[in-house]
């Protein structure tokens, strides 16, 4: 299953296919009993999807069972031992991909020449990803974090392993209880190909960046390269030998603090923003500000969740039942704006008061 949603990974997913195109997309849960009817939920919205084939007159024999097989080749992928919150298949002739969602997605079925894209877009932006790398004198290994976790990522060439030449322990070089071994020209060169390594993978992956290491670590690769230069340091040796517990517990505090002051950031941005006019608040008027490419930073309750329905001029608050109900509009204007150029910061529940879960810094 797929989760890190890069720059071109999310424009391939936007690229027209011939029709059709088919999103199903699911809730699932990351615990028991809830998740205990997940694959049968799951299954199920796969044999709707496969109705939907069959019943449109626009398909081809020959292209629905190739959907078809599409379908069911993704199923079979599908591992919800570790399910998250949502769950997105996509198919389409001749592929298929399964993504997990960190966030809640509403049970849809959609037929179209693109891919759904817009829960992917907010559930990556809710995640706020970043990555981890530590450092030692004989292995960098790289993490892939998200708002709960981190992950060893080997990708990139990752982990890098310094070959130990000529064993001698009196020179050998590790960290820990010996002293520090980051004096020799070879340890310089091994950090400097891990700098290299990581500038290749943040230009094609680009996240926010932290790095663990002892201090003399943490130095000697700030002189090594350039792509570490904007990375924050958590000064924590052992890591890169280390578990996910660990790396998640050593920078956990720094992320929280970072979060606070973030969320404290947009809330004097949003009252700024009251006197200047350039406020607005709840999914009706954002949505109209949102298509029209005005907001310029937008803010977001992490768990708001609101279902409405288009009456014409503006959004109100669908019924149950209702057919023409829009239940992820609020992941519909995080993708507008981010379509415009607008920031996006998921806050804390509560952190936007009357601000009904959802409000705005205009551009004008």
């Amino acid at each position: 299953m797929e989760h890190d949603l890069s720059p071109a990974t999310l424009a391939g997913l936007r690229r027209p296919r011939p029709y059709p195109a088919v999103s199903v997309l699911t809730p699932t849960h990351r615990r028991d009993p809830l998740n205990a009817q997940d694959a049968v939920r799951l299954r199920n919205a796969v044999a709707e999807a496969k109705k939907k084939l069959e019943a449109d007159p626009a398909v081809t024999r020959d292209r629905r069972a190739d959907v078809a097989l599409q379908l069911d080749r993704a199923l079979s992928e599908v591992d919800l031992s570790h399910s998250e919150d949502g769950l997105a298949i996509f198919a389409a002739p001749g592929e298929h991909q399964v993504w997990s969602l960190a966030r809640a997605v509403p049970e849809r079925i959609v037929l179209s020449d693109t891919f759904l894209t817009r829960n992917l877009v907010s559930a990556h932006t809710a995640q706020r990803p970043f990555w981890v790398l530590s450092v030692s004198a004989d292995r960098c290994t790289l993490w892939s974090g998200g708002v709960d976790r981190v992950v060893e990522e080997r990708a990139g060439g990752f982990p890098l392993i310094r070959e130990q030449r000529n064993f001698d322990p009196e020179r050998q070089e590790w960290i820990g209880d010996q002293p520090s071994g980051f004096r020799s020209e070879d340890t310089r060169r091994f950090l400097r190909d891990a700098d290299t390594a990581l500038g290749k993978l943040l230009r094609h992956h680009p996240r926010p960046l932290y790095v663990t290491g002892e201090p003399a670590a943490l130095s000697l690769l700030g002189e090594a390269g350039s792509a570490a230069g904007d990375a924050v340091h958590v000064p924590h040796g052992g890591l890169a030998h280390g578990t996910p517990e660990a790396v998640w517990q050593a920078v956990r505090p720094v992320l929280e603090a970072e979060a606070r002051r973030s969320a404290e950031d947009v809330a004097r941005s949003l009252e700024s923003a009251r006197g200047r006019k350039e406020f607005a608040a709840g999914v009706d008027e954002l949505w109209q500000n949102a298509r029209e490419g005005r907001v310029r930073l937008l803010a977001v309750e992490e768990n708001y969740r609101i279902t409405v329905r288009d009456a014409g001029e503006h959004l109100i608050v669908a019924e149950d039942g209702d057919l023409d109900a829009r239940a992820d509009i609020v992941d519909e204007i995080v993708e507008q704006c981010l379509e415009t150029g607008a920031e996006v910061r998921f806050v804390p529940d509560g952190a936007l008061g009357g601000a009904d879960g959802i409000a705005a810094v205009l551009r004008y």
